[in-house]
């Protein structure tokens, strides 16, 4: 089998839920000398983004992420002890949560399994996050980039106040905050002073890697 019909079957497995089927070809790549990294972005995590999308449009439910969530992690057993972090590109850490008031945590646990496959060290503090809470795990996580999601028009209003505390704190200067979300645009972003905006999952990575880079760059 070809490297990108194996990528394909990677991907056709994670959107199936299949978590055997992830492991067997996940041990196949690495059989086959593919290069791991690949095989978790090209495969796994693009079953992911398609997951996303269905989820998006309604075409997929919450216990299908679940699923497909779990098949991307079980492959990710598989290769990623095999994965070179510099080869990656990829050192950062990133907080993640879903803002105070709104418990709705698919599309961050999207988020969360395509930065863990990316390289990411992801620390998942959950949905309905107080603002003092982010702030805390800031100071103690020493994170480079903060992800903060909502899916609610009523819940989107914490995010001003989690970046206006960070600042009060004298800890906005020490991490990159990116947001995302249903109701969120990139005119809100820029307007509540974040870092970056992304749409969907896809993007987010390409914007916490840029993100990532920028803070190197001024550190």
């Amino acid at each position: 089998m070809g490297e990108e019909d194996l990528f394909g079957e990677l991907t056709d497995a994670v959107v199936a839920g299949d978590k055997d089927r992830c492991r067997g070809l996940a041990e196949q790549a690495l059989d086959e000398g593919v290069d791991p990294y690949r095989a978790l972005m090209e495969g796994c995590a693009e079953g992911m983004n398609i997951m996303s999308d269905r989820y998006d449009e309604g075409e997929a439910y919450v216990p299908d992420i679940l699923l497909s969530a779990e098949a991307l992690y079980e492959a990710m057993d598989v290769l990623k002890p095999h994965i070179d972090v510099e080869d990656t590109g990829v050192s950062g850490k990133v907080l993640l949560g879903v803002v105070e008031g709104d418990i709705h945590d698919i599309g961050k646990n999207v988020l969360k399994s395509i930065f863990d496959a990316a390289g990411f060290d992801v620390i998942d503090l959950g949905r309905d996050v107080r603002p003092e809470q982010f702030q805390e795990s800031i100071e103690k996580e020493k994170p480079d980039i903060l992800g903060l999601s909502a899916l609610m028009t009523t819940s989107m209003t914490g995010m001003p106040k989690i970046i206006e505390n960070l600042q009060k704190a004298g800890l906005r200067e020490r991490v990159k905050v990116m947001v995302g979300g249903a109701p969120i645009s990139e005119d809100y972003a820029e307007k509540i002073g974040a870092d970056g905006y992304a749409p969907n999952a896809p993007r987010a990575k390409e914007i916490a890697e840029k993100l990532l880079k920028q803070k190197r760059e001024e550190d």
